[in-house]
């Protein structure tokens, strides 16, 4: 709670007058009172009786709220509050506005049943609302006599229809007041050519500030600093919103995140032209007309720079890079995280961090790695508050606690619903001793492509581009696109996410094909499967022989060979009312027997390797039906007078 009668208004308003009369250029044309207003250096007028303050109140049916008296008493209205509203109303003009403008019928229109009090307030206001604009750029002030606090005090509501957004709410007067004072200053940080810079004690002080908070960031101190940060960026003061959208990035923030100022310029181009291609390559569906917006002042080597950025991002070839130690500890990160070790990658990154070099004293913390397409998953709102709360760029502070890991080191977490709650069915190869990239040879066929990994990319990506280049369909074929990495110490594993349906007639364990020279284990869980009834297989084999396996189907178990104790089906599917308890039961046998783990962060929320592997079903025998589709891509439709090619219908 504010007191608002104690606040020393005339102080206020004479420093505000002051600095607006300093801006004015030299020579500009004024009417009549802005000279005089100039000349006199005050913005306001004389002050209110205490009789015109009663008059008016008598006249209006109402006491008026303290904040509001209280600048009567020092000024009876007032020039330019803000940059729109050129006289605020006084004793005399300030009067009910009653609908005037029609903007209640307006608001009405887009009311419905589910509307809140907040936007029947926002119609409601203009019925009721103290009208206080007298002359403005179509800009409405109203003070809210319904929109009180304990103190009387009403809320101001600011409204013009070129800003296309609601009317602004402010808590009182004096906050309306203060508000238009930033505004004035907001408009005057940015002059033209020729125009004299704003400066004065106000833009001095904030200045200081922002230079203190920069400083404060790089200790770790982030929290502190933002406050200042954003003060002096309703100021419009330079800098301020460059610096605060670099913490605001980290923080997991990307709305109005432009770091204005600093992306144009070539000394930190670089580093904050990729997070801001990403965000643009990930909302603008390849209109790239707004992404010039944000690159206004840039020279035509940074507008080339980001536009081959942008290319990169979307072609997912992006790659950070960074000088010194720091970056590489950046290329140890990557190492791990294309495998899988996210914690692992993080831990490395935040260990670097100390050791990092910034292009320049506005530089706060490395960014270009948030676009890294295998880097930038990293990123999560606990994890950016660790990396700003390290102390970098050569100053000292206390380091963070560590962030705690995102990787549970189990299986079960496959047992848990997704959002949306898709991953009903899934499926696994645990292959011991291996590398992840050995994997292809293990698994796929040796034609081809088949035997090498595509580059890091998401599990739905992968599944995107693979059906655009898909020209086959058979209904016997079932060839798994599965993203691999390191399942754990001594393991390796490839995992599939969106198996094809389950034919137990036609399956073809990949185990034993995967086991060549050491141990192979295979998962297929569709105990929560939408299509079917639920099943569970597992599989393991050794030295390319199966030693043991089971099958669990519409209520049947098959198995072979001597399963582990720990494994044994009977263990788990007397009861299967409970379905997904079943599952996970099996998922912490199947981790406490091998010692194998699946990293959830990189599955669900990373980019990995992928490949195709050969079918999981065997062909079809003697007898058996099945379908094959091929699609052939359109011939290029010929120009005016030239023949299609051979391959056109009708053509055989």
């Amino acid at each position: 709670m504010t007191d608002t009668t104690a606040f020393d208004w005339r102080s206020f308003l004479l420093k505000w007058s002051g600095e607006w009369a300093d801006s004015l250029p030299d020579g500009e044309t004024r009417g009549e009172d802005d000279e005089t207003a100039r000349q006199a250096r005050w913005l306001g007028f004389p002050p209110a009786s205490a009789k015109r303050i009663a008059a008016m109140e008598e006249r209006l049916g109402r006491r008026m709220p303290p904040s509001y008296r209280e600048f009567l008493k020092v000024s009876d209205g007032w020039r330019h509050a803000g940059g729109f509203v050129w006289l605020l109303a006084g004793t005399e003009d300030a009067h009910w506005h009653n609908n005037e403008s029609g903007l209640a019928d307006m608001f009405e229109e887009y009311l419905d049943e589910d509307a809140g009090p907040e936007e029947r307030r926002e119609a409601d206001i203009w019925r009721h609302g103290l009208q206080l604009d007298v002359e403005s750029d179509i800009t409405h002030v109203l003070m809210d006599p319904e929109d009180a606090d304990e103190d009387g005090e009403w809320a101001v509501y600011t409204w013009a229809s070129w800003r296309a957004a609601p009317p602004e709410r402010h808590a009182n007067f004096l906050e309306f007041m203060r508000d238009m004072y930033r505004e004035l200053h907001s408009l005057r940080a940015h002059r033209s050519d020729g125009e004299p810079v704003f400066a004065n004690d106000t833009t001095r002080k904030l200045d200081a500030l922002v230079e203190e908070a920069r400083l404060e960031v790089l200790r770790g101190g982030w929290e502190r600093a933002v406050k200042t940060l954003d003060e002096a960026k309703e100021y419009g003061r330079p800098r301020a919103a460059g610096l605060g959208d670099q913490i605001r990035r980290l923080l997991g923030q990307t709305y109005m995140v432009y770091f204005d100022d600093l992306v144009t310029d070539p000394q930190y181009a670089p580093e904050l032209l990729p997070p801001l291609v990403a965000e643009h390559a990930a909302h603008s569906y390849r209109d790239d007309s707004t992404l010039t917006l944000h690159l206004r002042g840039a020279d035509d080597d940074v507008v080339s720079l980001a536009y081959a950025a942008l290319d990169q991002v979307r072609n997912g070839t992006y790659r950070y890079t960074a000088a010194g130690p720091f970056g590489e500890g950046v290329e140890r990160a990557r190492e791990l995280a294309r495998w899988g070790d996210t914690d692992g990658a993080w831990r490395t990154l935040i260990d670097a961090l100390p050791l990092w070099e910034p292009l320049g004293p506005d530089h706060l913390a490395p960014l270009g790695w948030v676009a890294d397409p295998v880097l930038g998953p990293l990123l999560t709102p606990e994890r950016g508050r660790e990396l700003l709360s390290t102390p970098r760029g050569g100053q000292a502070g206390e380091a963070p606690r560590p962030t705690a890991g995102l990787d549970p080191s189990d299986l079960a977490w496959l047992a848990e619903p997704d959002p949306g709650n898709n991953r009903t069915s899934y499926r696994f190869v645990l292959v011991e001793g291996v590398e992840p990239e050995e994997l292809p040879g293990r698994l796929a066929d040796g034609d081809g492509d088949g035997t090498v990994l595509n580059e890091p990319t998401t599990l739905w990506e992968a599944r995107r581009r693979s059906l655009d280049n898909q020209r086959e369909f058979s209904s016997y074929d079932d060839r798994a696109l599965m993203a691999v990495g390191r399942a754990g110490t001594g393991w390796s594993f490839a995992f599939d996410g969106d198996p094809a349906p389950f034919d137990q007639r036609r399956f073809v364990s990949p185990a034993a094909a995967a086991s060549a020279g050491t141990r192979a284990v295979v998962v297929w869980s569709g105990l929560r499967t939408w299509h079917g009834e639920p099943f569970f297989h597992l599989s393991v084999a050794r030295d390319g022989a199966e030693q043991c396996a089971f099958t669990y189907v519409d209520g049947v178990i098959r198995q072979s060979g001597e399963i582990p104790r720990a494994l044994d089906p009977s263990r788990f599917f007397s009861d299967l009312e409970d379905s997904a308890g079943a599952e996970r039961s099996l998922l912490e046998a199947v981790a406490g027997e091998f010692a194998a783990c699946l990293p959830r962060h990189a599955i669900v929320n990373g980019r990995l390797h992928t490949f195709t592997t050969r079918s999981w079903t065997r062909p079809p025998r003697d007898g058996e039906t099945y379908a094959v589709i091929r699609m052939h891509r359109a011939a290029t439709r010929p120009a005016d007078g030239e023949r299609a090619g051979e391959d056109g219908p009708g053509s055989r």
